[in-house]
């Protein structure tokens, strides 16, 4: 299996024999308090743990079930309290951009742009993305095969983005079913990006409840090993006080005071994995 090229991200590396990285946070912001509260915690344990974090949350989220549904507070409000966290907890940000005039602005504040997954083969995107120089995360589409990831890293390089990320989230089987193929982790390793394994989206079930998004979040943990096992060079973990008050994703959302624990035994299969040289 192909090792992938580190990429930087703040003061670490992202790829083959290092350790694990973790990118979480809350789905869509909500109240600034708790916010930053929620990343001085995630942070702290990453610390603790000697991981590199990630704080991660969107300004506002475009891919909704219902119109009536919370979006967040938008992209000047949303990326002042990004800046605000950021600076507190010592931690660089990620955020979704959604049109391409969005990536400049964004790029003032986040050290990575994430691309969301039905957005992966959007080239404008993918090539404003790439222009501002910053980590580029793309989420692989639910419907797209791991190999053809490869087409939405070249937008970003040719556009002049050198730092890329490719994660997987799960894809469609059957209605609002989501699995994961975790050969999907080795294959686009190949394409020499580090990879970045989503443990909470690829246990949802899109449209479920009527007008939101459901899921097993029980499934989480299991999910986070697995693709950590599988070679995955870092995870991508949505994270929230309450779950279930989250204006967002609630049905899919790891509860805060589970983090500690399931991220040190993910460091662990990390761990492992470079000892074997997977």
């Amino acid at each position: 299996m192909s090792a992938a090229v580190p990429v930087t991200v703040g003061d670490r590396l992202v790829g083959a024999g290092q350790p694990l990285y973790v990118i979480a946070g809350p789905c869509v912001l909500e109240d600034p308090d708790e916010m930053l509260a929620t990343a001085g915690q995630l942070a702290a344990v990453c610390d603790r743990l000697g991981l590199g974090f990630c704080f991660k949350s969107s300004f506002t989220k475009d891919n909704r079930t219902s119109s009536g549904s919370y979006r967040g507070p938008g992209l000047q409000e949303g990326l002042r309290l990004l800046e605000r966290i950021g600076g507190a907890v010592g931690a660089p940000v990620l955020t979704d951009i959604h049109h391409p005039a969005e990536a400049d602005a964004v790029a003032q504040v986040a050290e990575i742009l994430q691309i969301p997954a039905f957005l992966c083969r959007q080239t404008s995107l993918l090539e404003a993305a790439g222009r501002t120089g910053k980590v580029v995360n793309i989420k692989k589409g639910q419907f797209l095969a791991a190999g053809d990831m490869a087409h939405a890293a070249a937008k970003v390089r040719s556009a002049g983005g050198e730092r890329v990320l490719m994660t997987e989230r799960g894809s469609f089987f059957g209605y609002r079913d989501l699995v994961v193929d975790f050969r999907s982790t080795g294959i686009m390793r190949q394409a020499g990006f580090p990879v970045v394994f989503d443990a909470t989206h690829s246990v949802q079930s899109p449209g479920s409840t009527g007008t939101t998004t459901g899921g097993t979040p029980a499934m989480i943990p299991l999910l986070a090993r697995c693709g950590v096992a599988a070679g995955a060079d870092a995870v991508f973990l949505e994270v929230h006080p309450e779950p279930a008050r989250a204006l967002s994703d609630a049905g899919s959302q790891l509860p805060l005071d589970t983090f500690a624990i399931l991220v040190a035994q993910l460091a662990r299969f990390r761990e492992l994995h470079n000892e074997v040289g997977g």
